[in-house]
C-alpha cells in the first residue's frame, strides 16, 4: 500500500526568501537556549514533541559552498559558545563525556584545530569550485537506474534486508520489519540559497514512490544531510526522527513533531529493532555563529538476526574500532568515499576511498557500500575518481566486489 506525502518538496527555494526572511534568519540565529544545548546523562534520549542555470546562479552557488568549506574548516574542531543546562541535569553537567565541551561539542582525542595551510589553498580552493561551477559536466557521474519502488513498498510487510542509494548518503534500509532512510535529501541543491551545489544526478527513488518510511536518521546539521524540505515531507507521512543532540530545534523550527535527540551511545528502540547513535569525526554548522553547538553522529540499526553501519560523514578516526567491538560485526556498512580532496581541507573531516576500506576492516563490516560521492558538487576530485580507487582499495585489501559495493542510484540490492 502506497502511503501519501501530503507535502510536495519544494524546489522554489527563492520564494521563501521573500524579503530576506531566510538570509536574516540564518545570520541572527541566537545561541541554542531551548533545545539540545546541553549534557545529558548517556542513558537518556532527550523527545520533544512540538507542533507546529545561468552563470550568476553558478557564480553565486560556487561561492556559497566554498565559503561555507572554508569558514567551517578553519576552526573545524574549535569550541563554539552554548548555554549551560538545567538545576536537573547539573549532575551530568559536573561529569560530562569527552567529546561535550563548555561550548558546544569536540572530537576527544584530535586537536582543536587542524594544522594551518595559509591563504592561498584555501582562496584557489575557492576559486576552483566557481571555475567548475561555470564548466559544470555530468560526465563520469554515477548511472541511475529505475525504480518505481513496487517492490520496496510491498517489502514493507515482509521486509526482506534489502538496502537503496538514493543518492548523496541517503539510503533506503529494511530489515527487521521497518524501512528507513538515512540522512534523507531530495531537494535539487544542497545549500541554504536557492543556488548551490546541484545535483549530477536525480534522486534513484521518487518520494511518492517510497514505502512507508518508520523512521529516519540524520548524521549532522550541513545542508546535504540535513534537508528540511525533505524532512518536512517525510514527517508529513508519519516519519519518526532521530538525531543527535542539538539538531532538533532546525526540525521543530519547521514544524516537525516528534523529534528524538540521542548522545553518542545512547540508544532507542523501534518496533523490533534499537537505533544507536554512535561517534564520528566531523563537525558542525548551519550557519554564521552556530559552529560545533549541535552534535555529529553514526549509526547502527540492529536486529534479531543482523546488524547494519551508517557513518554518516566522518574523517578517519580510533572510533571505528570501538564501535566494531561494541556493536558489530556488522552485515552491511555505508561509508563515505567523496569528498577529500584537497586534503589539506577534507582530511579532518572526510575519509579518501582507502581509508573507507580501512575502517570497513575496523568496524568488522561483512559487506561495505560505498556513499557520498557523485551527487552534489562539493570538492576538487573527479566525479568518477572516488568508486575506482574505492575498488581498487578493496581488491588491494582482500575484500572485493563481492563484499564492497558500488552500486548504482536507484539500484536495490538484498543483503
Amino acid at each position: 500500500m502506497r502511503t501519501s506525502y501530503a507535502r510536495k518538496l519544494s524546489m522554489d527555494k527563492w520564494a521563501k526568501w521573500q524579503g530576506f526572511h531566510g538570509i536574516s534568519g540564518v545570520l541572527r540565529r541566537a545561541p541554542l537556549t531551548e533545545v539540545g544545548d546541553v549534557a545529558v546523562p548517556c542513558d537518556a534520549p532527550r523527545t520533544h514533541a512540538r507542533a507546529g542555470a545561468n552563470i550568476l546562479p553558478a557564480l553565486l552557488g560556487a561561492a556559497v559552498i566554498g565559503m561555507t568549506v572554508l569558514a567551517g574548516w578553519g576552526p573545524v574542531m574549535s569550541e563554539a559558545a552554548n548555554t549551560p543546562g538545567s538545576e536537573q541535569e547539573a549532575a551530568a553537567e559536573k561529569h560530562p563525556p569527552p567529546h561535550h565541551t563548555d561550548s558546544g561539542y569536540a572530537n576527544p582525542g584530535y586537536p582543536s584545530k587542524p594544522p594551518s595551510v595559509g591563504f592561498g589553498v584555501g582562496m584557489s580552493f575557492l576559486f576552483r569550485r566557481v571555475a567548475v561551477s561555470l564548466s559544470r559536466s555530468v560526465e563520469g557521474a554515477p548511472e541511475r537506474v529505475e525504480n518505481d519502488g513496487a517492490f520496496l513498498r510491498e517489502n514493507a510487510l515482509g521486509s526482506v534486508p534489502t538496502v537503496t542509494w538514493i543518492g548523496h548518503a541517503t539510503l533506503l534500509v529494511q530489515m527487521g520489519h521497518v524501512s528507513f532512510l538515512t540522512d534523507p535529501t531530495w531537494s535539487e541543491s544542497a545549500s541554504p540559497l536557492p543556488i548551490g551545489p546541484r545535483r549530477f544526478v536525480e534522486p534513484g527513488l521518487a518520494m511518492e514512490d517510497l514505502p512507508k518510511i518508520d523512521f529516519a536518521v540524520v548524521s549532522h546539521n550541513h545542508y546535504d544531510h540535513l534537508d528540511i524540505d525533505t524532512l518536512v515531507a517525510l514527517a508529513e507521512g508519519g516519519t519518526r526522527f532521530f538525531v543527535p543532540l542539538g539538531n532538533a530545534q532546525f526540525l521543530e523550527d519547521a514544524g516537525i513533531e516528534t523529534v528524538t535527540e540521542l548522545d553518542w551511545w545512547q540508544s532507542v528502540r523501534v518496533g523490533a529493532v534499537e537505533v544507536h547513535c554512535v561517534p564520528a569525526r566531523h563537525w558542525s554548522r548551519r550557519s554564521l555563529f552556530d559552529h560545533n553547538r549541535s552534535l555529529w553522529s553514526g549509526w547502527v540499526v540492529v536486529a534479531e538476526d543482523r546488524r547494519f553501519y551508517f557513518s554518516g560523514d566522518t574523517g578517519m578516526f580510533h572510533g571505528f574500532e570501538e564501535i566494531g567491538r561494541r556493536l558489530g560485526p556488522f552485515e552491511l556498512a555505508a561509508v563515505p568515499i567523496g569528498a577529500y580532496d584537497p586534503p589539506e581541507i577534507m582530511a579532518v573531516s572526510h575519509l579518501n576511498p582507502e581509508e573507507a576500506v580501512e575502517a570497513l576492516d575496523q568496524v568488522q563490516a561483512k559487506r561495505g557500500l560505498a556513499m557520498h560521492y557523485g551527487t552534489f558538487d562539493l570538492s576538487d576530485e573527479p566525479i568518477d575518481e572516488p568508486p575506482k580507487r574505492f575498488m581498487g582499495a578493496s581488491e588491494a585489501a582482500g575484500r572485493g566486489r563481492e563484499q564492497d559495493w558500488v552500486v548504482k542510484v536507484g539500484e536495490t540490492r538484498h543483503w
